[in-house]
């Protein structure tokens, strides 16, 4: 009898139930790992619906799953048990292979993320007029900028959000330089640095 030794997203398919148990305990720093050699074993497994779309993106598109698909989730748990079985029983050895070495499903590479580049357009952006975003650009644009207080009063957000929103909002999304001064009242001052 086949059985099916699951470690994290890989699974290995091993002539005897005593033999995938035994690589299941080898493996002692992966989470899930179990054994099953039937559907309904793997229907009854503590696995979430999350970790059994990990175990079909694992091989889904690789040989000999080359026709599998990628998914980002299974209508049910049944539906992803039933899918994943199907799949596995291309692993098992032949019947009449009772000395088959152990095959393994083919892991898929991870796909590397590419980064987000912060886009920076010539000039200033525009912003929606009346939104905070524009009343905190007309404040800022003033010779002599504004100062903190002056910020959080046009827009009731807190000490925190208005720097965030200087340095995130208009700095990195918006590409804006945002400078800061000291006014004659010694206090600190925004302004956007003109090019």
């Amino acid at each position: 009898m086949t059985a099916f030794a699951i470690l994290e997203t890989n699974v290995t398919a091993y002539p005897t139930v005593a033999e995938a148990k035994q690589a299941v305990a080898a493996a002692a720093d992966s989470d899930p790992r179990l054994v099953v050699t039937s559907e309904a074993e793997l229907a009854s497994s503590p696995l979430s619906v999350g970790q059994l779309v990990g175990i079909w993106n694992g091989f889904a598109g690789v040989v000999p799953f080359d026709d599998l698909k990628p998914v980002k989730k299974f209508t049910d748990r049944k539906t992803a048990v039933n899918r994943i079985w199907r799949a596995l029983q291309r692993l098992a050895p032949a019947r009449d292979k009772a000395t088959a070495a152990p095959q393994a499903a083919p892991v898929a590479p991870k796909k590397a993320r590419t980064p987000k580049e912060a886009t920076a357009p010539s000039g200033s952006p525009p912003a929606r007029p009346g939104t905070k975003t524009a009343i905190v650009l007309e404040l800022l644009r003033r010779p002599e900028g504004a100062t903190l207080a002056e910020l959080m009063a046009a827009t009731g957000w807190q000490p925190h959000s208005v720097r965030g929103f200087l340095s995130g909002g208009l700095g990195k999304k918006m590409g804006l330089t945002v400078e800061s001064l000291k006014t004659a009242e010694g206090a600190r001052a925004y302004r956007i640095k003109t090019q």
